[in-house]
Order: C-alpha cells, then sequence, then structure tokens
C-alpha cells in the first residue's frame, strides 16, 4: 500500500510540472503561526494609561504649586437643606433685583453699578435653587457678582480712584472675591461716613445703613458658625439689601 501511494504522488507531480508557469516545492516554504494580537494592543493600552495618569499628576502639583493670590475661595455653605429654605433663599435675593431697577443711572458708573445689582440677585436666585455639580460654580459666580458691585459702587462715589486699585482689583477678582469685597466695601463705608458728616439729609440713611451692615455683618458670620441653623442666611439677604439701599441715597 504504502509503494502504490508512493507511485501515486509521483505520478500526480510529474503531471503537473509540464504545466508552464507552475513549479513545485516539496514542502510549503510559509509557516502559518497564530500571533496573539491581545498581548501588544492591551501593553499599548497599559503604556497609554500610564502616560496619561502621570500628565494628570503633574498638572495637579503645578496647581497645588500655585501661590496662595491664585487660589479660589472655598465655601462652606451649607444652605437650602429643604424646599422651605431655599424659597426663602431665593424670595430674599430678588430685592437686589428691585434695587438694580430702583437705583439712578446718572453715568457710565452709576450704571454699571445698577447692573451690578441685577447680577446679584440673579446670580442669588440662581445659586441657592442650584443643586448638584453646579451648585459650587454658581456659589462663586454669586461671590463673583457682589465683589463686582462693590467695585462698582466704589467705583461710582469715587471717580478718581487710582487706576493700579482698579486693575488689582479686576485681577483679583475671580480668585479672591471675598478679599475685593472687603476693600472696596471699606472705601464706600469711608465715602458714606464723609458726605454724612456734610450733608445733613444723608444722616438717617447713614444711621440706618450703619445698624444695617452691623446686623449684616453679625449674621453672615453667624451663617458660617452655625451652618445647621435656618433661615440665617435668608435674614442676612434682607440686611444687606437694606444696606444697599442705603447706598443708593449716595448716588442720588
Amino acid at each position: 500500500m504504502q509503494l502504490m501511494d508512493s507511485e501515486r504522488k509521483q505520478s500526480s507531480v510529474k503531471a503537473f510540472e509540464g504545466v508552464h508557469g507552475v513549479q513545485l516545492v516539496p514542502r510549503w516554504p510559509f509557516m502559518i503561526q497564530e500571533i496573539p494580537q491581545d498581548i501588544n494592543f492591551s501593553s499599548s493600552c497599559k503604556h497609554n494609561d500610564t502616560t496619561t495618569a502621570n500628565h494628570k499628576i503633574l498638572m495637579q502639583r503645578i496647581w497645588q504649586m500655585r501661590p496662595p493670590s491664585l487660589t479660589p475661595i472655598h465655601c462652606s455653605h451649607q444652605g437650602d437643606r429643604c424646599v422651605a429654605e431655599t424659597i426663602a433663599n431665593v424670595l430674599t435675593s430678588l430685592p437686589f433685583i428691585f434695587l438694580g431697577f430702583q437705583a439712578p443711572r446718572r453715568n457710565l458708573t452709576s450704571t454699571l453699578y445698577a447692573n451690578s445689582l441685577i447680577g446679584v440677585g440673579v446670580a442669588s436666585s440662581l445659586y441657592h435653587s442650584s443643586r448638584g455639580k453646579a451648585r459650587k460654580y454658581l456659589r462663586w459666580a454669586d461671590y463673583t457678582m457682589i465683589a463686582t458691585a462693590t467695585v462698582c459702587l466704589s467705583r461710582a462715589l469715587r471717580n478718581e480712584n487710582p487706576r493700579f486699585l482698579m486693575a488689582a482689583s479686576a485681577l483679583c477678582l475671580p480668585f479672591q472675591p471675598l478679599i475685593v469685597s472687603a476693600v472696596h466695601t471699606g472705601m464706600m463705608e469711608v465715602a458714606f461716613a464723609r458726605r454724612a458728616s456734610t450733608k445733613p439729609e444723608l444722616r438717617t440713611a447713614h444711621s440706618l445703613h450703619t445698624l444695617s451692615s452691623a446686623l449684616g455683618g453679625a449674621l453672615f458670620i453667624a451663617d458660617d458658625l452655625f451652618p445647621e441653623t435656618p433661615y440665617l442666611h435668608a435674614a442676612w439677604h434682607l440686611a444687606a439689601a437694606i444696606g444697599v439701599g442705603t447706598c443708593n441715597k449716595l448716588l442720588e
């Protein structure tokens, strides 16, 4: 049987040798070997993941090494725990919009201040009605609009403000709005006291402004020290609105 099989193979080989363009080789010169592609693909993915992770760590280290002046504010306000408190905070934000529409608009600086008051009311309303990840960004917008209003007010009261101070305030506004608010609020208080001392018609407004500012400051601190106490923030809104309303007397 083996002899017959070998004869058959030789005869078939001889049959193909006469065909033009056909060359028979004893063995197939190529070997088929299955290469697992998953190994190279997985190693490439691991390399890309490692590179991305290292890049993120580097960016985080660079961000942590930034100077303190470029550190954004950190707000710990945890209000709006229930629907009733949210409604109270939103409703007490609306007076700022009303005061913005009622504020005198005699020139460009007073118009900017009036519009900034409207922005304060809108930003505060959006913040207190927000939930989720957007809440911290809206809180930043709330503080930033308050600082913007104080800058616009000091500019409207004193056109001779140093340009360096205004430029520095604009630069620090996105990062340290509380510091900017404190500086320009102090400037406004000095200007209010000076005008009230020379204009008797402003003394009543200045007295009311002093009381509302003291009450507002106490409520602001209490809201931070006792975050579990409801409606403290809404009370601060009302005290601040009274103080802003008295400031509008300076622009009349």
